[in-house]
């Protein structure tokens, strides 16, 4: 019997040993995931698993459903995990409430700048992950977890329904690294871009990973786009264009010319502004208007108005702001419980300021404007 139980326990230990070797930085992460300040829709997560952004670029992964594919595989590891994202386009063809305001901002005390991101979307939870890559620039990304299957109803409180979180370091929608290059997504409706010039070709959000990573200025993250094909997934119905800024002030817009082939266009702040914003239409001379044109950009978001309103306080302010003030600027521009013809409603999911000196992130969750919650690397 002693022999039988010694036996037993050796093969236990033998597992438990296999199991930490194969999967301990995904169970170190899974256990890593907590609510931030009690709030059961806002998470945080720090990523201790490995990635390896050289494969997934060779993959050619183009679409949501493929990086999800991907993910589980690597996650996995062969054993099959159910994921899905609820990223969907509605029954016209685009997500008409996908909307979003970014804007880099001198910093009153003269240190530096200030990135200002409001996320406007439907209601679903919000996920802080804080990465450092082996091979890479440590980092903070947010993302909405609804990109990798969570919603209201569904949320990580239990060690099986936190596995998903792990692609959360896949799909971040904003983010600054350890050298204070921040990066945000904004959508624009059916511009679906579709690089297609022999490069290896990134999805949505992985441009976003691999600048986060690699990436210390702006002229670095225009150079990495420049070499590789970016896809947007046609089936969420939904294109988009990017803000990049770096800590020495550098800021740009990478947009996609729709009328020749989805090249690569690009907006720079002009020498000697202190701020630079985007919202949810074109910037790009060739098609930039004062006016609302569905043709351009997302009328339902009002996208011109908040274009409008957040540079008129910019400007009143000659583009220099205290961290008071770059809240405020969010604030002026968020959405509230906004229901749209078919039903669904709309908030501003969260406004984020990060300070591109000190790599911090101060978050405000679902409009909650009296609770600010700081990530720091």
């Amino acid at each position: 019997m002693k022999k039988v139980l010694l036996w037993f326990f050796g093969i236990l230990a033998a597992l438990c040993i296999a199991i930490a070797c194969i999967w301990g930085g995904e169970i170190a992460s899974i256990g890593s995931v907590e609510s931030v300040g009690g709030n059961e829709y806002l998470y945080q997560m720090t990523y201790k698993a490995g990635y390896d952004l050289d494969d997934l670029v060779s993959k050619d992964i183009a679409s949501n459903a493929d990086l999800l594919d991907y993910v589980i595989g690597r996650i996995g590891k062969g054993i099959p995990i159910k994921m899905k994202s609820a990223q969907v386009a509605d029954e016209n063809g685009e997500l008409e409430t996908f909307n979003c305001t970014s804007f880099q901002a001198a910093k009153a005390d003269g240190s530096g700048y200030w990135y200002g991101r409001n996320y406007d979307y439907y209601k679903n939870p919000t996920m802080v992950t804080i990465s450092r890559p082996r091979k890479g620039y440590a980092s903070i990304g947010v993302s909405d977890m609804s990109h990798f299957g969570y919603s209201l109803d569904k949320l990580p409180t239990s060690f099986v329904s936190k596995l998903s979180c792990l692609a959360a370091v896949y799909a971040p929608v904003d983010g600054i690294n350890e050298k204070g290059l921040c990066t945000s997504i904004m959508a624009l409706p059916k511009q679906a871009a579709a690089q297609e010039s022999g490069k290896h070709k990134v999805g949505t959000t992985i441009i976003m990973r691999l600048w986060l990573d690699r990436c210390a200025t702006v002229q670095e993250a225009l150079d990495l786009a420049a070499s590789l094909d970016i896809h947007h997934d046609a089936t969420v119905g939904s294109g988009y264009h990017y803000m990049i800024a770096d800590a020495n002030g550098d800021c740009a817009v990478l947009e996609f010319d729709k009328e020749d082939g989805w090249k690569s266009m690009i907006v720079r702040k002009p020498q000697g502004e202190n701020s630079m914003l985007v919202t949810n239409h074109l910037l790009s001379p060739k098609y930039y208007t004062t006016e609302p044109n569905q043709a351009v950009g997302n009328m339902h978001s009002k996208s011109w108005w908040r274009y409008e309103t957040a540079g008129a306080y910019l400007a009143e302010h000659d583009g220099v702001l205290t961290f008071e003030q770059a809240q405020e600027c969010l604030a002026l521009v968020h959405w509230k419980d906004l229901v749209w013809e078919n039903g669904t409603v709309e908030d501003t999911q969260y406004s984020n300021v990060y300070d591109q000196q000190k790599i911090t992130l101060d978050l405000r969750n679902w409009n909650d404007y009296g609770t600010t919650c700081h990530f720091a690397l």
